[in-house]
């Protein structure tokens, strides 16, 4: 299997070509701005079409017009951009159309700065747009995961008509390492896009994209039909990875870089004698709450690093519903956490453990 050294926000760029998007629709913002400067040149190349819109919110709703007339599309950005994005986020969730969108994190809040963060992670699992909706999130922690996900993403937008989102934070779109470019992809039956618009002019049977109900019980209606497909999304889409789950002493929820990072703490604990095992959420929603389930009861506790000030805590402390204590360490973007400190966590662990958690 030959490799290749990469650049992460190239190998975003070269998913997007490789999951077959017809269009890429972007605005330049650190740490993601080569993404749309490799995509202006790399999607006329393939006969594709690019655009960089006149601003993130011009960008996400030529989103929304393309997925509407049934094409592959995509767009990425960064914190503050996906923040202006949240608005069509929300329309494209209520329209049911598929697209993938790349979250580059950086720090904030506000303008913040362009290092690592992870405190985006609210604004993806939650959103911010208006109303209940959901946006499937992959949280690679690799470049070529990163591309995996990006191409399986489309596929998985498609079957669901759902936007997805991609997560990862700036060190992945910035750092390079060795990628097999030709990752195993999940094949998967696309269904025909029949309720797409193709610009026919006759009235009769003519789709219509649209997420306004003005009858309330229509409006209802379509909201139970949203919950339906989440909770089959739920049952058929949850990924995660078990690390070194053989009786773990303490387990470590982590994921996208801090992952990696943990993945080193655990090394050098065992050289300790400390057995620590970890959680490593691959989507972030849905959670897999599920994962909880397979900790052993003779574990001491769990530790959530993340690189924010607790965002994915929210999500432990509800799936592990009070059986285990929960510590937390995290740094609010910016200054990305060592291994060494994690492993102090663990050594004294309890005095990181969340007093009174709320959720």
């Amino acid at each position: 299997m030959a490799k290749t050294l990469i650049k992460g926000n190239y190998a975003i760029a070269l998913a997007c070509i490789k999951g077959g998007a017809d269009a890429f629709f972007g605005y330049p913002i650190t740490p993601q701005n080569e993404v749309p400067e490799y995509l202006s040149k790399m999607m006329p190349e393939a006969g594709k079409v690019f655009v960089q819109a006149e601003s993130e919110i011009a960008a996400a709703q030529m989103v929304y017009g393309a997925a509407g007339a049934g094409k592959r599309v995509m767009t990425s950005s960064s914190s503050v951009g996906i923040a202006l994005k949240q608005e069509t986020i929300s329309y494209l969730a209520g329209a049911e159309l598929p697209c993938v969108i790349v979250s580059v994190m950086r720090g904030g809040p506000g303008l913040g700065g362009i290092q690592p963060s992870q405190a985006d992670y609210y604004q993806a699992t939650r959103g911010g747009g208006n109303g209940d909706y959901k946006v499937i999130v992959y949280a690679p922690e690799s470049i070529e995961e990163t591309m995996k996900y990006i191409q399986e993403g489309f596929d998985v937008a498609d079957i669901y008509r759902n936007p997805v989102m991609i997560l990862i934070d700036g060190l992945i779109g910035q750092m390079m390492e060795s990628v097999d470019l030709d990752v195993e992809i999940k094949k998967r039956e696309i269904p025909n896009k029949d309720w797409a618009t193709f610009g026919t002019n006759y009235h009769k049977g003519r789709n219509v994209i649209n997420s306004l109900y003005l009858d309330q019980y229509l409006l209802e209606k379509h909201n139970f039909k949203l919950k339906e497909k989440y909770d089959l999304i739920k049952k058929e889409e949850t990924l995660y990875e078990l690390v070194n789950f053989d009786n773990p002493d303490y387990v470590i929820v982590a994921y996208g870089t801090m992952a990696r990072i943990a993945r080193s703490a655990i090394i050098e604990l065992k050289k300790v004698g400390i057995n620590v095992g970890m959680i490593r959420p691959i989507t972030v929603w849905p959670f897999p709450e599920k994962a909880f389930d397979k900790i052993p009861k003779s574990c001491k506790g769990i530790l959530t690093v993340e690189l924010s000030l607790g965002q994915m805590l929210d999500d432990v402390l509800i799936s592990n519903n009070g059986r285990f204590p929960v510590a937390f360490y995290g740094r609010p973007g910016g200054v990305v956490i060592d291994s060494t400190e994690i492993e102090d966590v663990i050594k004294n662990f309890e005095k990181w453990v969340v007093k009174n958690a709320t959720v």
